[in-house]
């Protein structure tokens, strides 16, 4: 199969996983996408399964429960609209399949919130308890410098996956995952600074040295050295209660100064395959040498 051929494939993967983020509230079944790739269903279900290890069904399933988790963790947006906003008809259809995706109802996930509860619980009837921030382990660790093939994400740091998804889709039509170590996020704006949709950040993976870099990918060059690193365990849609505790409680009491480069988090397992609570990812604040 020549490169153009490769090329064609990765052009049609990018136009559906484009067309599911865009549309998650509408139509997105097998016939739909196999329209948007311009190839028969048949043909189509086996190329993208074969290219991302996902059926259609499964990837839709996903991407439209990531967005429910988010839009019910950041938001006041009633169950069934946020339903209605992930592409489900009735609240019971939304409720079956968040329970299936998270193992608890929407309104259990909305009301527990997205901070871990503390590790000092003993009795958990004390409420006054429940209101302790989390706390997390931070260890400092020296980071190599990592070299990232990389896709551009500007908007809400949640709806990263999308470029993620791409990423994936553009390696595997080069069949390029040998070379492939990690992956890593790049979160350059500071969410309460900048407004969402401008958000800039990279979806990336670790890469060897001689990694084709070929457009649309883009080489980012971490930072090396010291940096303070936090293990979040739980939903991506909670990770901001990491950031708060890095930034705001572990940073001004460790004596250090962050060093002039983007924070980034490195993701040591995937929800392809892996429960949203059981999710790990590493929380990376580049520090100066001091």
């Amino acid at each position: 199969m020549g490169s153009h051929m490769t090329g064609d494939y990765e052009d049609r993967m990018l136009r559906v996983l484009d067309f599911i983020y865009e549309n998650l509230d509408a139509d997105l079944s097998l016939d739909r996408l196999a329209e948007v790739a311009a190839m028969s269903r048949f043909h189509w279900h086996r190329v993208f399964h074969g290219m991302t290890g996902e059926t259609l069904a499964q990837a839709v399933r996903r991407a439209r429960m990531h967005r429910a988790a988010c839009l019910l963790a950041r938001t006041d947006q009633p169950l069934r609209e946020i339903g209605k906003a992930c592409g489900y008809d009735s609240p019971e259809s939304f409720a079956r399949a968040f329970r299936a995706g998270y193992g608890q109802t929407p309104m259990a996930f909305r009301n527990r919130g997205l901070t871990p509860p503390p590790i000092s619980i003993k009795d958990g009837k004390d409420a006054s308890m429940l209101d302790t921030p989390p706390t997390y382990e931070i260890t400092i660790r020296d980071m190599p410098g990592y070299t990232l093939a990389a896709l551009p994400h500007t908007g809400p740091y949640i709806e990263i996956g999308q470029a993620f998804e791409k990423l994936s889709a553009i390696v595997s039509s080069r069949g390029l995952w040998e070379q492939v170590q990690g992956m890593i996020g790049v979160y350059y704006d500071d969410p309460s600074a900048v407004p969402e949709e401008k958000l800039r950040s990279h979806a990336g993976l670790i890469t060897g040295a001689d990694f084709p870099m070929e457009p649309p990918l883009e080489v980012v060059t971490l930072h090396s050295g010291p940096h303070g690193i936090l293990l979040f365990k739980g939903p991506y849609a909670g990770l901001k209660s990491g950031y708060d505790y890095l930034y705001g409680t572990w940073l001004p009491q460790s004596g250090k100064t962050p060093a002039d480069a983007a924070p980034y988090e490195i993701y040591l397992n995937t929800p392809m395959d892996t429960a949203p609570d059981d999710l790990l990812t590493e929380i990376c604040l580049p520090l100066s040498p001091n």
